[in-house]
């Protein structure tokens, strides 16, 4: 039992130690790095508007891998939304997801609102913005182009004003066409569809009317101003991201590293990149046979930015000849199913892999998919977390069968283990011996119990993923007070649950699920023997209370089910072990609590 217990010890320790890390170094280093990312921000922009007149608007220049990439040389941006979007002319873009516009000059997407999400659970919030344009102080926005040579005359760009060909609003029904003819007679064609979510394709077809052979090269990019105002966590990334090559692994990177170095990844054919964020994500899928290069970078003059784009090979167009080139940009919400769907139909490698599913993919994500199929049949996320534990519970059963059927036989032997103890005194080796003989004996595992705790583990890490990374648990309500599983348990003890007039500082937000999280892992602790060791009883004695406090700032949804798991883990080990004739010793050790401790002789 002994043995046992140490076993669930450790592991319950360990967890312990991953929640103290999150919560005690994890969540000050972002707090601490916020702080100085908007110090360093501020300096910077303190700096510009000294300078600003010394840069020009952004226009194409040098950069490094990629070579004469737009991104460089971009002035302080200062205009307000409004504003800037009045500077150009623009296309609509209105579907049943998004609204927003194309502006005809660089035939960008700087202006793009997601219809179907608040920024708040309150449904008259604003919807989120996720494009805004360049000359506003939240730029984010996605540009195809192409680099000329000596023998293609002047080519779309970041300057170029295209124009209106075909159509006047962009919608699912509707796509729209841009034209640009340049100074050599080279005509490009740009045709832009989009589905009734977030993928736009855009087919250029690009016609060489001269007598000579044109070369140019296309490139896309994903520029933004700002990272989230909400510091990431250790548990998703946010950031860089892209599989590059089609056969390529996931390559992500963080806003910190790219500060610190910028990334010239290798030469790829296929695959994908740009810019994640928990719930939203802004990537281009390059033309799939096209060798390309892509880099990730921050660049700091004038107003600063982060970029992922690529350049494309160079595409040689004979005469009288023409070439057309497929590129696809996702703009929008990272939503399982979608995600799914785009992988299976428009075949983009591991597109999936845009959800941060973390380590445990394999488990995480069928998890979700379970979860998804619960939550289709009863409308509730939070329900569905509560039939997904169940489900959870039954396929661990056998184990956790063998896991109380072995603590019932260790208990049934603890007599015996007394009287070797007794017999043996001191002489470890000789106990160790004996006990050995006795599990033998009575064909006892005595590390059976702890396997259970041990294979769940990667089960709570895979769920706390699916409820704090996918965009289904945010704002999805439980019942009452619960309106966010992805946000914690707003409520407070220490005002009572919002009986007294104020409010609580975030340390001290400890509510109503947490604590009661917190009193069925302390009735869970209290179904075992307590241990003899007066450290074992302490550790055990508290841990349930430093669970409370640790797991208040944790999501509801998973405060819940750690609650729903303890409670039919309570009847789960009263049944087996009332089935293996074991005392159940809950009652008894609530008693020994309130009893007076016989005083210490001298």
């Amino acid at each position: 039992m002994e043995k046992n217990r140490n076993y669930f010890i450790a592991i319950a320790l360990s967890v312990m130690i991953v929640l103290a890390w999150q919560f005690l170094y994890m969540n000050p280093r972002m707090e601490a790095q916020q702080r100085a990312d908007e110090a360093r921000l501020a300096q910077q922009q303190q700096t510009t508007e000294q300078a600003g007149q010394n840069f020009t608007p952004e226009s194409p220049g040098a950069a490094t891998s990629t070579g004469n990439l737009p991104g460089a040389n971009q002035a302080q941006a200062t205009a307000t939304r409004e504003e800037a979007l009045a500077k150009s002319p623009r296309v609509a873009i209105e579907t049943a997801a998004v609204s927003g516009s194309i502006n005809l000059v660089g035939a960008r997407f700087d202006d793009l609102k997601l219809r179907e999400y608040h920024e708040t659970v309150d449904d008259k919030s604003p919807i989120i913005t996720l494009f805004s344009p360049a000359d506003t102080r939240d730029g984010y926005f996605t540009e195809l182009g192409y680099i000329g040579s000596d023998t293609s005359g002047t080519v779309p760009g970041s300057g170029t004003r295209w124009t209106l060909a075909g159509g006047d609003r962009l919608t699912r029904e509707t796509p729209v066409t841009l034209s640009f003819t340049n100074d050599k007679g080279i005509v490009f064609n740009r045709t832009i569809a989009i589905d009734e979510h977030y993928m736009i394709t855009v087919n250029d077809k690009i016609d060489n009317p001269t007598q000579e052979p044109v070369s140019i090269s296309s490139y896309g990019r994903v520029t933004r101003y700002n990272k989230p105002a909400t510091p990431s966590v250790w548990v998703i990334h946010e950031g860089f991201i892209g599989v590059l090559g089609a056969d390529g692994s996931l390559s992500e990177h963080t806003y910190h590293n790219i500060e610190e170095e910028a990334v010239a990844n290798t030469k790829a054919t296929g695959g994908w990149l740009g810019i994640t964020d928990k719930y939203w994500a802004s990537t281009i899928v390059p033309p799939q046979a096209m060798p390309f290069e892509s880099r990730f970078t921050h660049f700091t003059d004038g107003q600063p930015r982060y970029q992922a784009d690529y350049k494309g090979d160079a595409l040689s167009i004979a005469p009288g000849q023409s070439t057309e080139l497929k590129s696809l940009v996702f703009a929008g919400a990272k939503e399982v199913p979608l995600i799914d769907q785009y992988v299976e139909q428009l075949k983009i490698p591991h597109f999936d892999l845009v959800i941060d599913w973390g380590w445990f993919y394999f488990i995480t994500k069928p998890m979700f998919k379970l979860m998804d199929f619960f939550f289709r049949h009863v409308g509730n996320f939070g329900v569905a977390i509560l039939l997904t534990t169940v489900v959870v519970k039954l396929l661990f059963f056998p184990l956790a069968s063998k896991q109380y059927a072995s603590m019932a036989n260790m208990k049934r032997m603890q007599p015996r283990m007394e009287e070797l103890k007794a017999k043996h005194g001191d002489d470890r080796m000789a106990l160790q011996q004996a006990m050995m003989a006795l599990y033998k004996e009575e064909k006892i595992n005595p590390i059976a119990g702890c396997w259970p705790v041990v294979l769940q583990i990667p089960v709570f890490f895979a769920l706390y993923k699916v409820i704090y990374t996918t965009i289904e648990m945010r704002h999805a309500p439980f019942f009452g007070w619960i309106q966010d599983l992805s946000a914690p348990d707003p409520t407070s003890l220490f005002n009572l649950f919002g009986l007294l007039p104020y409010d609580v500082p975030h340390f001290l937000m400890i509510g109503v699920w947490p604590i009661i999280m917190g009193i069925t892992m302390f009735i869970q602790m209290r179904m075992n023997p307590t241990p003899p060791d007066p450290t074992q009883a302490m550790i055990f004695t508290w841990m349930p209370l430093v669970f409370t406090y640790m797991l208040a700032s944790f999501p509801a949804g998973l405060v819940i089910y750690w609650a729903w798991n303890n409670t039919l883990s309570v009847s789960q080990q009263a049944l087996i072990m009332k089935r293996h004739g074991a005392k159940i010793e809950l009652f008894d050790n609530m008693k020994g609590l309130f009893k007076r401790k016989p005083a210490a002789s001298k």
